[in-house]
């Protein structure tokens, strides 16, 4: 059955319970307008439910009610036995029809106009007295109308039912031939049912009625349509199924159960005290051996685990109940900012704890109206950009490792660096230096600061400056992160990290100079042992402990110099063994230096005392097995307390300058000085050697600059086209090589080698440079090799000499890319590797390149494009391309487990990280070489 159908008859069904006794209520105090208000408004939510789930014959009922308890609530009409009875003879034709419809999923044919119409008549004021057909039958059976009259007075005892049952005729009683005559005496019964109903008080005595007309009702399908009461009109199968449906309750309704908060809550806190007693049971075991209680506590723990786990759901909620209201709030947005919004929600079944959904709530309808407000631009800049008129903001919400991840992305305009760099400076946050040295996640951290916003103007919408301070102070309360993704000019995503639950969490234990604490094991990445005889050890860098691990440097957190824990044995055994727990929080990752680990266990939070409420160092404690209390860490308020955070307000500190080092962000660059200007740079990786040169070997030839180097001729390219060489003397060169070829580029000084993140801000036009960036702090020229490759051998990048390589210098590359930056900075690395590189800023212009009947061996392309994405393009490719075989390789800042599973479906042979350049290589290289095979 669907859920929307099951959840309309279970509240329908609660709805009429109690419509049937407030309106009982209502007959004996007519003059209570608050309970004829609440009968009225029952009534109104059923026909407007009805209404909107397309169920037309309950609507035409329930609306014709209204119309009575309307005129009741009104004061035009004034209430009387008669009246009450059509209303709840009314209530008992919708519940047939809900019996059927529960029966079949289908509103059964016909219609109830004889019942309508009394209503009417009721509602105008004309309703004589009662129905004719509800007067006319005689009753049959003579026992019915003294038991009836006995019930008027005292109440009916069992033996009287008994007897009065054993009285009725059954189907068995009654004769073929007299099955006409059965029909016209006995078919208005139903009719008269709601009144002695009413008076009854025996438990028993309603399903015993509601029995007696149901065997006859086939024969009165038989005979003919019957008269009466507007239930008898359902027709056929309806009737019947009414009828037999009449004697139970509602299955769907007896499903669900409502259950006050405050018990679950109460229910939920004795299970983590069961959970507590638990683990002490289990701490208890673990220390003997051999026990006779072995096996009754290892029942015990799944026993608890499962009960656990079930009163855990109890608490869960879908979020899509936190998103309920977010579609009607955009709708209004779009209409107060003259924009074209469409809000698409993903994921809304992921369930979490109703405590958890309670807290997100507003955090998610802030963010929701920031992306409306700030995200998205009018229609009319959305197609100068190339966008369409309308803009997306999706909401999406998914389990990932124990927690929810929830993404806020929209498809604007991206967060404006330049704005929050000013706005940082106007309100004294940063300095122009600092500034200068952090990189644009650090910058975008800054609109997280309280009264920061970069709105141009206060309206009811924004610019205030309250709430995305708000919204990470309240996600990181519940344990959870946010990180923020932003390209300008293509939107920005929001990141959110929270935990299932609340109330029962799994954590490490650890120890630190003798004393226990819980690590919540939603940011916990890995666990590393540092010690002189492992391959990891602590280095210290400027003073600042530092790991290196896997090739990048990780900042330490030493916990006992954070708490001020004094321990003289903890000091030795840190620096003979140290335990490293790496720890995530949002983007960035540091380490915890602790003396021991013990083990995971799934603790009970408890709230901090008020008298450490004001260390963000601790967000609980809770109790152990052993019946120990420790504190519970929290490494949001670590790293803060720290200045490690990799956020604006840490970035003038040096120490802060190393430990947010993002090595992926960077690459090694050579600075050297050629000519007047700017230093300039170039890419480590392309550089083969550092030599210099003697000047009196320096010969001519064609015309150029050569010199004999390994056996062989190496032309010399200057940088300044009016560069003289001198005779004598030496000369720094950077030599570019490839296979048996080389290539020498005159510089006068090389300065530095540094690690920077490489961000071309200004397009040179002169040939041989890419652009300007600041690298070392100063404006800086970064050159292109590929270039000047070309002006010493004119087919560098074409055909070799070498037989053995020439097919695979012969292999075409189409790289497709929208930041000319990366095209640039690739295009030479690519042909330096030996390959015929074409590229292209968008996915259209590659497509252009196959109609046009290009060939290209493999296909290199970005993932984060503008208008079609690389996963568009690659569907593009492989459904009736005529590159539909041709390789292709994906390259993306983004290079998850999830990325990659998504990339293969989309038609890509391999996902590479776009700073990664030896991995690119060895994917070129691998691909080709798997095509060359399966050729």
């Amino acid at each position: 059955m669907d859920d929307l159908l099951s959840e309309f008859l279970t509240e329908t069904n609660e709805n009429l319970s109690v419509l049937d006794v407030e309106l009982v209520r209502l007959e004996q105090n007519p003059n209570n307008p608050e309970l004829l208000s609440n009968i009225f408004r029952l009534v109104h939510t059923i026909k407007g439910t009805c209404g909107f789930l397309g169920l037309p014959r309950l609507e035409k009922v329930a609306h014709a009610s209204e119309n009575v308890l309307g005129k009741f609530r009104d004061g035009e009409l004034t209430i009387n036995p008669e009246a009450v009875s059509l209303i709840l003879q009314a209530l008992d034709t919708i519940k047939s029809l809900l019996a059927v419809l529960e029966a079949t999923e289908a509103e059964p044919p016909g219609d109830d106009l004889p019942l309508i119409e009394r209503l009417n008549l009721c509602a105008e004021g004309k309703l004589g007295g009662p129905a004719p057909a509800a007067a006319a039958p005689p009753p049959p059976p003579p026992p019915t109308a003294p038991a009836v009259a006995a019930s008027e007075s005292r109440p009916v005892t069992l033996d009287e039912l008994e007897a009065l049952w054993n009285s009725t005729p059954g189907p068995n009683d009654i004769p073929a031939p007299a099955a006409g005559t059965a029909v016209a005496t006995r078919a208005p019964e139903p009719a008269e049912e709601p009144a002695p109903s009413q008076d009854l008080v025996v438990p028993d005595a309603e399903p015993a009625a509601a029995k007696m007309p149901a065997p006859v009702a086939p024969m009165a399908n038989a005979g003919g349509s019957g008269g009466g009461s507007g239930g008898g009109s359902a027709g056929g199968g309806a009737a019947d199924a009414g009828a037999e449906a009449a004697t139970k309750e509602s299955a769907v309704a007896a499903q669900t159960i409502r259950v006050n908060v405050d018990l679950l809550e109460n229910l939920m806190t004795m299970v983590s005290e069961l959970v507590l007693t638990r683990n002490q049971l289990l701490q208890i075991l673990r220390s003997q051996k051999e026990s006779e209680f072995a096996a009754p506590l290892q029942r015990l723990n799944h026993v608890t685990s499962e009960l656990q786990e079930g009163v855990m759901k109890t608490r869960m909620q879908p979020i899509g109940n936190a998103w309920a209201k977010l579609p009607r709030l955009v709708r209004d947005l779009a209409h107060e900012l003259n924009k074209k919004i469409d809000l698409q929600m993903l994921g809304a079944d992921t369930e979490l704890d109703r405590q958890v959904l309670e807290l997100i709530k507003d955090p998610l309808t802030h963010m929701v109206r920031n992306s409306a407000d700030h995200g998205l631009e009018i229609p009319a800049e959305r197609l100068k950009s190339g966008k369409s008129e309308t803009g997306r903001i999706t909401l999406n919400a998914y389990h990932e490792g124990g927690h929810i991840i929830i993404e806020i992305q929209d498809d604007g305009k991206g967060l404006a660096i330049d704005r929050i760099k000013q706005k940082a400076i106007q309100n004294g946050m940063a300095s122009e230096g600092e500034l200068a040295s952090m990189t644009d996640q650090q910058i975008i951290q800054f609109i997280m600061k309280p009264g920061f916003s970069t709105a141009a103007k206060v309206t009811n919408v924004s610019g205030r400056g309250v709430g995305m301070d708000v919204v990470k102070t309240n996600i990181e309360k519940i344990g959870g992160t946010i990180e923020i993704k932003s390209v300008q000019g293509k939107g920005s995503t929001f990141v959110i990290k929270i935990p299932l639950t609340l109330a029962i969490v799994s954590a490490l234990i650890v120890e630190c100079a003798g004393e226990r604490f819980a690590i919540p094991q939603i940011s916990v990445v890995e666990l590393v042992r540092a010690a002189s005889d492992s391959e990891h050890t602590i280095e210290r860098l400027k003073g600042t402990p530092v790991l290196r691990l896997r090739n990048r440097l990780l900042p330490l957190v030493s916990l006992q110099q954070l708490l001020r824990l004094d321990d003289s044995e903890g000091a030795a055994k840190t620096e003979d063994e140290t335990f490293i727990v790496v720890t995530q929080v949002g983007t960035y990752t540091f380490g915890i230096m602790v003396d021991r680990v013990f083990d995971t266990e799934e603790i009970v939070v408890k709230p901090v005392a008020p008298i450490l409420r004001h260390i963000e160092m601790f967000s609980g404690n809770t109790i152990l097995g052993d019946g120990s209390v420790i504190m519970i860490l929290d490494p949001n308020g670590i790293a803060s307390a720290t200045g490690e955070m990799a956020m604006g307000e840490a970035a003038g500190k040096e120490t802060t300058a190393v430990q947010t080092q993002r090595q992926e962000d960077k690459m090694a660059l050579l600075l050297f000085r050629a000519g007047e200007g700017a230093p300039k740079a170039v890419p480590l990786s392309l550089v083969a050697r550092l030599e210099d040169v003697d000047l009196a070997t320096v010969e001519l030839s064609n015309g150029l600059p050569v010199v004999q180097y390994r056996g062989k001729l190496m032309p010399l390219v200057p940088i300044n086209p009016n560069f003289v060489i001198a005779n004598e003397g030496r000369q720094p060169v950077l030599v570019f090589a490839d296979g048996d070829r080389s290539m020498g580029l005159i510089v006068d000084e090389i300065v530095d080698i540094v690690e920077e993140k490489l961000n071309v801000q200004l397009a040179a036009e002169r040939p041989g440079l890419m652009g300007s960036a600041i690298i070392a702090g100063k404006a800086t020229e970064v050159i292109d090799a590929g270039f000047f490759l070309t002006q010493a051998y004119k087919d560098w990048f074409g055909s070799s000499t070498q037989e053995g390589f020439e097919e695979e210098k012969l292999q075409r590359v189409l790289l497709v890319d929208d930041s000319p930056f990366f095209r640039n900075l690739l295009t030479p690395l690519l042909s330096v590797a030996g390959y015929d590189v074409t590229a292209v800023e968008n996915a259209g212009d590659a497509l252009a390149l196959c109609e046009a009947g290009e060939d290209f061996d493999v296909i290199v392309s970005d993932i984060e494009m503008p208008g079609m994405s690389g996963f568009d393009f690659a569907e593009a490719v492989r459904h009736g391309s005529r590159w539909h075989r041709v390789p292709m390789v994906a390259l993306s800042s983004h290079a998850s487990a999830r990325d990659l599973d998504r990339g293969r479906i989309a038609g890509f042979n391999d996902y590479v990280a776009k700073f990664d350049r030896d991995a690119l290589l060895f994917a070129l290289q691998q691909t080709l070489t798997e095509q060359k095979g399966a050729a």
